[in-house]
């Protein structure tokens, strides 16, 4: 480990060491460590080549084709979640957990739909995105939260009243769900004492947003990220390492300084 990692992480465990709340924003990065693709390319499914039907896989996986082509959104859903069925969460996830157990306040806001934050522990978790493990019915409230993909119909549907369901999940050209949303904000209002980005390129402006108003505000901001994102050269701490590394060695020295 070079000797600027090593001095952006005793920054890091500095700041999160004097801090009693604090703002996790996570994308797939975090969950690469558990062998999940992250979402550019997916895994080398379709690595920008279009699908069968002869559309882009943002296209299948819409809102408007679930509804009108609930077959074709369906099978792209079922083929991702196959490669990806047998991932748990990782040591990045176990370290955020573990955080919460400390501060007084811990929020995580996650664009994954993976569900391993709360597998890991997690408690307050604002799965802005979803989880494509919970399935429901918009026409007669159905709902059912499943393991996995094996042995379901695809598409499936609901038990009760035979339409198709849906997994509890934003699709593109979705808006995001309102109630939370209605969290969120109210969390980011009370503000926190530090924020730390982890694993997300951040080119959505409600993810970037925290990051940059923290700035503006005169709060500890920290990134955790092999590369270089929207927010690089704005935030205080920058710590080029994959979530899982990065994490573990911050949890390390945090644990040394409490001795």
């Amino acid at each position: 480990m070079s000797l600027s990692i090593e001095k952006t992480l005793d920054r890091a465990a500095e700041i999160l060491a004097g801090s009693r709340s604090v703002l996790f924003i996570t994308g797939a990065g975090i969950s690469a460590d558990s062998g999940l693709p992250t979402y550019r390319g997916i895994g080398g499914l379709y690595n920008g080549r279009l699908t069968e039907e002869g559309i882009s896989i943002e296209a299948a996986l819409t809102g408007e084709t679930l509804l009108h082509h609930p077959e074709v959104t369906w099978k792209y859903l079922a083929q991702i979640e196959e490669k990806c069925r047998h991932a748990q969460f990782n040591r990045a996830h176990e370290v955020i957990a573990r955080l919460e157990a400390r501060m007084d306040r811990l929020w995580v806001l996650t664009q994954n739909i993976d569900g391993f934050h709360q597998a890991a522990g997690s408690r307050h978790v604002i799965d802005i995105h979803g989880d494509m493990h919970r399935l429901l019915c918009l026409a007669c409230g159905w709902r059912r939260t499943i393991g996995d993909f094996s042995g379901l119909q695809i598409p499936p549907l609901c038990p009760f009243c035979g339409r198709v369901v849906r997994p509890d999940v934003v699709l593109f050209g979705e808006f995001l769900p309102e109630e939370k949303l209605g969290i969120f904000h109210g969390e980011l209002k009370k503000g926190f004492d530090a924020y730390v980005s982890v694993g997300t390129t951040s080119i959505f402006p409600y993810i970037q947003r925290p990051m940059v108003d923290a700035r503006r505000h005169g709060k500890p901001t920290i990134e955790i990220n092999p590369g270089e994102t929207e927010i690089s050269e704005i935030v205080d701490v920058k710590i080029s390492l994959g979530a899982a590394e990065a994490l573990h060695a911050l949890q390390g020295l945090l644990e040394k300084r409490q001795k």
